[in-house]
């Protein structure tokens, strides 16, 4: 069957070109080579990285390492307690996205309650603190300045208590280095919870909140030269469409609904919670038979897995790609 792919550069928001492909070919092994020579090598299918949406109960633990490279850092965290102590980061801008539950964002710059779906940036050097009632949230660690790409949906503000019942007490301070990774704390220390919140009224700039747009589409929220952050939010119908980008690997967080990725290294069910990274250059597709949404994150240099393996894709064939007869609008 003849689809289209586009063939993507990071930052563009219209293809190179857009090329006609045989699609059984796209997604088949070469032809046997007319000559004793092997100028490709083998490549293992996706992986998929699971954490679950729905809280558990657990006591209290640092956030789970997904992808890094030495400029980026993806983590996932549960919580339902305060952190125990603020932070304050030395390189990079702090982007959260709430999956699940409620949290509020204490901060230099105002206070945020974050619900679901909700995406805020923490400015390099602002201290901050997390208060969270049996919730997950994700965190990306992306080099500073990170510009903010679409309008804010609200803003960070002064809020005292910052949630019922808090009382200032002793916290520390950490400083970190290296997207905040365990052992490249800088400096730790006793600091004035009181004072530190209050530092609110002697800043003019707030932290916003950015939303999706919920029609299908892509939102770019968040972006460097070299990085781009936002959703995907797909709908079934019309035509199955590639996409191939030649200087960036893709991070894909399935955030709601289910889909069929179907990539050059595999076919994969997606569901939410499911993490995949698609390396620079793969061609692939989706197909979804409910409204759904994913989180989008490129790197224009590598970015490796360092979560635990939940599954992997496997290998596509011609039956498999007749059974997706339900196409995908994004």
């Amino acid at each position: 069957m003849p689809v289209i792919e586009d063939v993507m550069v990071l930052g563009a928001d219209a293809p190179l070109r857009s090329v006609t492909r045989d699609e059984n070919l796209l997604l088949s092994p070469p032809h046997p080579p007319k000559v004793p020579l092997k100028l490709w090598r083998d490549h293992p299918l996706l992986s998929v990285v699971h954490f679950p949406q729905e809280y558990r109960a657990q006591p209290f633990a640092p956030p789970r390492g997904v992808y890094e490279n030495d400029e980026i850092r993806v983590e996932w965290q549960t919580m339902d307690n305060r952190q125990p102590f603020y932070h304050r980061n030395c390189d990079v801008d702090e982007i959260s996205y709430q999956i699940a539950g409620e949290r509020t964002l204490m901060t230099e710059l105002g206070v945020i309650e974050h619900r679901p779906g909700e995406f805020s940036r923490i400015p390099r050097g602002v201290a901050h603190d997390n208060y969270g009632r049996a919730e997950s949230h994700l965190l990306f660690y992306l080099p500073a300045p990170v510009a903010e790409l679409a309008p804010p949906d609200r803003k960070s503000g002064p809020v005292f208590p910052p949630f019922p019942g808090w009382q200032p007490g002793a916290v520390n301070e950490a400083v970190t280095q290296c997207m905040g990774t365990p052992g490249h704390d800088i400096t730790v220390f006793g600091a004035d919870e009181q004072r530190l919140l209050e530092q609110v009224h002697a800043e003019d700039d707030r932290m916003t909140v950015l939303r999706a747009a919920p029609e299908p589409g892509t939102t770019w929220l968040y972006g460097t030269d070299r990085v781009r952050l936002g959703v995907v939010t797909t709908a079934p119908g019309g035509r199955r469409r590639y996409r191939r980008t030649l200087d960036a690997d893709e991070i894909q967080y399935q955030a709601r609904g289910a889909r069929t990725l179907i990539t050059q290294r595999g076919v994969v069910e997606l569901g939410p919670g499911d993490f995949v990274r698609i390396p620079l250059g793969i061609s692939h597709a989706s197909v979804a038979s409910e409204p759904g949404e994913y989180l989008s994150l490129l790197s224009h240099r590598e970015l490796p897995q360092i979560g635990e393996t939940s599954r992997t894709a496997e290998p596509c064939s011609a039956a498999l790609l007749d059974s997706l007869d339900t196409e995908v609008r994004a």
